[in-house]
């Protein structure tokens, strides 16, 4: 055993492990990639995009106290979606297709198959972004964390033509807001859904509760954060759509502004679309006035689009040949004087 191994770093689990991960990496090859994984840098020839006036759009971000349910349940694979998720759907909301996928795993221990179900989690997430994994670390740190405890992060690089970038300035009064479904919780909100299931409550992660139609309540929360690339840049690249919020942490209340200047405000019919059960239930479960739900959970919607009313036939031709749902959930006005940016009614 050498002196590292003694130190608790087993740099021979490093190399199983990019053997074992190898076969999903391929998986998400695209257009563009370049050399293979275990580099030192991945690599990507922006050439083949096409673009005229490329910008590059980045994003970070991880998946949050979600993990501690993940490591609980023992199901790791679902995790990395969510990550992936996490980040392209921020650059998808500036207009920008996603192009390649970097991960960093931290651990305790470096359990080769553990890792590897989790890098197996954030291929199939890259896949459904048509982003191509180049690259990532995985850092065994074992005064820092337990050895069956880890921290998940990403990062992301997109790109879009200058003239195409969703930016605030577009948005315009009377545009219409829709909302596209969630799949539950997405990764937000969870420190909350933590305390009000486990240290208030003191409910099993399998418990099946009639509340949420008799699945296991660990299932629900594991569900993971749904990916939009490909439903929306097809509406991105027919110039169709003024905006797009990604609604993360923060709920409607936070997200939404963002995507429009201070002059607007978004007027949203909060019935105007169908919620999970799981939404209703913690509401009850933890006693949340409608300000906590809608400044903490999605409440439903993972994305919102502004658009023309003009446009709306032409959006909703195209989410329907992506499968994708939409509702109508409000619109954008002139902003009253002294009023804050989003009215929930």
């Amino acid at each position: 055993m050498s002196r590292y191994q003694e130190a608790g770093v087993d740099v021979n689990a490093g190399y199983e492990l990019v053997q074992k991960i190898k076969k999903d990496v391929a998986l998400t090859a695209r257009p563009g990639v370049m050399g293979a994984i275990g580099g030192f840098g991945g690599l990507f020839d922006l050439s083949v995009m096409k673009i005229k006036e490329p910008v590059l759009v980045s994003g970070t971000d991880g998946v949050g106290t979600k993990l501690m349910i993940a490591q609980k349940m023992k199901q790791h694979d679902s995790i990395g979606i969510d990550c992936v998720a996490m980040c392209v759907n921020d650059v998808l909301a500036q207009g920008a297709q996603p192009l390649f996928f970097l991960d960093y795993i931290a651990t305790g221990h470096n359990d080769p198959v553990k890792i590897a179900e989790i890098v197996h989690g954030v291929a199939q997430g890259c896949q459904q972004a048509g982003a191509s994994l180049i690259g990532g670390e995985t850092a065994e740190m074992p005064d820092m964390y337990a050895p069956d405890e880890y921290d998940l992060a990403g990062f992301t690089v997109g790109a879009a033509e200058k003239k195409s970038l969703l930016t605030p300035r577009l948005p315009q009064a009377e545009d219409l807001l829709l909302g596209l479904p969630s799949s539950g919780l997405h990764s937000n909100g969870f420190s909350l859904v933590r305390k009000i299931c486990f240290k208030d409550n003191k409910l099993a992660l399998d418990a099946e509760l009639e509340q949420l139609d008799g699945k296991k309540l660990g299932d629900v929360l594991l569900e993971p954060t749904r990916i939009y690339v490909k439903a929306l840049l097809p509406l991105i690249e027919k110039g169709l759509i003024h905006g797009i919020s990604h609604i993360t942490g923060g709920g409607l209340v936070e997200n939404l502004p963002r995507m429009f200047d201070d002059n607007l405000q978004a007027v949203v019919d909060s019935t105007s679309w169908p919620k999970a059960p799981i939404f209703k239930y913690l509401t009850e479960l933890g006693k949340l006035s409608k300000n906590d739900c809608f400044e903490t959970f999605n409440m439903g919607l993972g994305m919102v689009l502004a658009i023309e009313p003009s446009k709306l036939q032409a959006v909703e031709s195209l989410l329907k040949a992506e499968n994708e749902q939409f509702y109508q959930i409000g619109k954008l006005v002139e902003r009253p004087q002294n009023e804050a940016k989003i009215e929930i009614k």
